[in-house]
Parts: structure tokens; sequence; C-alpha cells
């Protein structure tokens, strides 16, 4: 059902990137030129706002749920606040292919123009046959007194609307249309994934896919960018995984974190971030406009988008069955570079989503020990529903290698420095051994996984075999009991979830 948009003074529909950019110039003071000749916008809210956010809901399935009779009281606000207000309508498709995407619009205030001029690049564009499905109107200027912050995100699943009031974070923006997107994967049968995708072109005669899955500031979006074997990304940030492998991209560009950014470690995204064209948000700019992709004094959450067409990649179109599936981890203690699942571990380690918070989730999740299942914060439902639906596509897909990566540190935290860091370069070959098939497994006894005996040219078996480095340190006794406590604390979290597969449960 698509709603009848609020009335308005005027709407510029549709309108250019070079219009907005003019907008943007005109009305907003907290706007900076750079060096690279793009935008950065200094925004009040720096990252999502989850307690803020609202399922509209009579049944107590979710964290947050708001009755219908108070939301349509908000919605008539923002209604009568938008009636004199010019506005902006972006439309496009969540989603390329003609067999799974959906008509997907921002009805968003003038005056917050770098908004919709970023929204613009990730969605696909319109054709002739595009219906509105998805809306997100979106009013940084009105508050919202009583809630969080001021500030109210409403997710009508029932209507397919997000209403968003008082937040000037483009990511709010994003995650309305994908979370909408998230609910409607479920309905078809799949599970939306918070992924990137890449594909290796010629792995003995044939074309691969990897999806992988992790939080924001996880290295998801390095993961996928990284080239390995001629490998090209397809999509960063969101992916339906459809009975029997197939797979659905979201988006025509990415949103990629800057904070440092190296174009020696992740050339495609320095590339694509520098652009004349792309739009940055909460990075770092000197006066001069000098950007200083290292600088957090204000935030370690900077974003850009740009537009696929910017980079090299592959086409999301028609992409082949995922061959691999790539979990990560930033971990701290016991978990390796790289750990070899089996089907029941897959679901579980997926539903456990053990990382370390980022600037992404807040200030209430940054540097916490997390478990977010899924890695996926913006499922609508009960998360034992994520979980389950996993292990039941994997069942359709016996062909499938799942795998966990930690991408943050084994033998203690940060400051400790009898701990070794999992860099980019130590991923980067693990993706390369996994693809290429030259990594010798061995069964883990703690675990139960399989851990890597031998990579070749990897240059420290201590971080693919943890256990190793603890025993080089006289730690072993720590390290046991590290393995005792944790692997109690995953079986109670699952046991958490009421209607989760006992096999999940028990695959731990």
């Amino acid at each position: 059902m698509s709603i009848a948009l609020p009335a308005a003074r005027s709407v510029a529909v549709n309108p250019t990137q070079a219009q907005m950019r003019e907008w943007v110039l005109e009305h907003m003071p907290r706007i900076t030129e750079t060096e690279f000749g793009n935008l950065n916008y200094k925004a009040e809210v720096k990252a999502r706002l989850a307690s803020s956010t609202f399922f509209i809901a009579e049944e107590e399935i979710y964290q947050n749920r708001m009755p219908r009779a108070e939301h349509d009281e908000w919605a008539a606000r923002q209604d009568e606040y938008i009636a004199d207000k010019d506005m902006i309508l972006i439309e496009g498709y969540i989603g390329p292919d003609p067999s799974f995407q959906t008509g997907a619009a921002l009805y968003m205030e003038r005056t917050q123009a770098n908004i919709p001029a970023m929204q613009q690049q990730l969605y696909f564009p319109k054709d002739g046959n595009w219906t509105r499905e998805f809306t997100v109107i979106y009013t940084p200027g009105l508050p919202a007194p009583g809630k969080p912050n001021d500030r109210l995100i409403l997710v009508d699943l029932e209507n397919y609307v997000t209403r968003v009031f008082g937040s000037d974070y483009f990511g709010e923006s994003k995650m309305g249309g994908l979370r909408m997107w998230n609910h409607l994967v479920y309905k078809r049968g799949g599970l939306a994934l918070h992924s990137g995708l890449k594909t290796f072109p010629d792995v003995n005669g044939e074309e691969k896919v990897a999806l992988i899955l992790g939080l924001s500031g996880t290295g998801k979006t390095t993961t996928t960018f990284r080239q390995q074997l001629g490998s090209l990304p397809v999509q960063d940030d969101f992916n339906a995984l459809m009975p029997g492998g197939y797979v659905y991209t979201t988006e025509n560009g990415c949103f990629a974190k800057t904070f440092g950014l190296d174009p020696d470690d992740e050339p495609t995204i320095y590339g694509g971030t520098t652009r004349p064209d792309a739009w940055l948000e909460n990075t770092h700019v000197n006066p001069d406009g000098r950007v200083d992709f290292f600088d957090d004094s204000d935030t370690a959450n900077g974003r850009s988008t740009f537009g696929l067409a910017s980079i090299r990649h592959r086409s999301p179109v028609d992409v082949p069955p995922a061959s691999y599936l790539l979990l990560l981890n930033r971990n701290e203690n016991l978990i390796p570079a790289v750990a070899k699942l089996k089907r029941e571990q897959a679901a579980a380690y997926f539903m456990l989503g053990e990382t370390k918070g980022t600037s992404a989730g807040g200030k209430e999740e940054m540097g916490k020990n997390l478990r977010v299942p899924g890695t996926n914060p913006f499922f609508f439902n009960n998360d034992a529903m994520q979980g389950n639906r996993l292990l039941e596509l994997l069942e359709t897909m016996p062909d499938l290698e799942v795998y966990l990566m930690n991408t943050g540190r084994v033998g203690g935290t940060d400051g400790d420095e009898r701990s070794k860091k999992v860099k980019i370069r130590h991923s980067s070959a693990v993706v390369e051994g996994i693809v290429s098939g030259t990594i010798e497994w061995e069964e883990d006894p703690d675990f139960g996984y399989y851990v890597a005996k031998s990579l070749p040219g990897f240059p420290d078996e201590e971080i693919l075999r943890p256990h190793k480095l603890y025993e080089r340190q006289g730690r072993l006794d720590e390290y046991a009991l590290i393995v005792e406590n944790l692997n109690d604390e995953r079986r109670e979290y699952l046991r958490s979830y009421p209607g989760l597969d006992e096999s999940i449960v028990n695959a731990i």
C-alpha cells in the first residue's frame, strides 16, 4: 500500500545532483568544500538512533513499539509541518533486478539537500514500470519533544512508510528504506543480510560469489573492495539471500566509512571518496579544505557516498548463486583469523554476531563487546527467526562454504602488548586462501570448528591458531578459562531466544 505524500508549498521531483549541490551551498552553513571538490556536511547526529526508533505495532514483538493511534498523531504533526515547506522527492529502485526490485522514494526538506543527493546516488534509476512501494518522509527541522534526544524514527511495516523527525544523519534515510526491504525479503522466503558482495571471475573456469557479513566498522566494506584473484565488488552493504543461494542486491552506490581511509589499504574506497561528485558526512575537514581521514576528534563515524559507476565493479544483475559466506567478527581473544564452520555452527555464529562496537552504533555501543544476531541491527522481529531462516536456507545450498573471520585481535585488547592485530593484509590473504583452496584444515578441540593448519604465504601462525600464541606466552590456564566461560556464555545467550532451533544451540 502506497500512502499519499503530504502536501507541501513546493516539491522538486528528482532534481539533478548539480541542483541539489546549489541548494546545499545556499541553505546549509555546516558545509565545507574539500580539496577534492566534493562537499562535507558536519551533522549534529553522528550515528543511527536505535533508542529513538519505534515500530508501529500493538503486539509485543518489537523492543521499541508504538501504538497506531500515537503514530497517527505524530504523522499528522509531520504532515502539518511539511505543508508550508519546500520539499525534494527522490524516486528510484532498491535493487536492479527486474524480478526483485522495489520502488522507493525519499521525501525531504529542501534545506537539507545533502541527504536526498546522497540517497539519489544509492537508488537505481526509475523506469517506466516504477511504482512507489516504500516511502521515507524525513524532516530534520522538526524535533520530537519527549522522545529520546527529541528525535524519532517511526517504522510502519503495514504501509511500508518510515518517518524521521529531528535527525540530520544520512544513515536514517538509507536504513529507512533497507529496514523495510528487510521485512519484505523475509516475507518472500529469503533473508536480508547486512553484507557486502564480491565475485571472483575465474576460479577453475567458474565465477564464484562471496557474501561478507559484518556489523558496521568490522571491515565488511574493506573486505568487499579489497582485491584478491581478480575479484570485483558488487555491493557493499545489504543483500538478499534466497533459497538455492540466489543473491539480490540493493544499492547503486556505496556508503563507506572514511575514518582511517588509506589509499594503500583501501584504494577503491579512497578513489570513490575523493571524487568531486562524492558526498561526505562527518569526515574531518580542515578550514582550508584538506581532508584528514585519521582525525576522529569529532567522530570516527565519518562517511561517504559515491556511485558504483565511479569504481570498477561487477554488474549487480544476474549474479550466480553464492559460493562462500564470510562471517566477520571483531574479537580480541581466541577467535582465529579464519575458521571453517559446519552447517549448524554457521547458524550459531551467525546468531552470536560477536564483535566490538564501533562509532556506527553511537556512543552506547562504541568499544563494547557486543552480540548482534546476524550482525544486522535492522531486523524487524524476533531474532530467532533470522537464525532459523538461515539454517533453512543453508539446507538448500549443500555446496556453500561458511567461514568465521576475526578482523580484530588475538591474545588481548588493543592496549595489551601481548596481543596481535589481524591486519587488512592478513584478512586478504585468508580470502585468497579460501577461494584458491590452499588452506589445510584441522579440527579445533575446544570449539569444534576447523582452523588453518597451514596457509601458504601467511606470515603468522599464531593469528591462525591463537592457542599457539597463548602457549608460547605461558598463558594456557588463562586460555582454558576463556574457553570454558565463552562456550557457557554463548550457549546461554543462544538459549535466550525462544523458538531458536535446538540444533543451533547445540552447535556450540
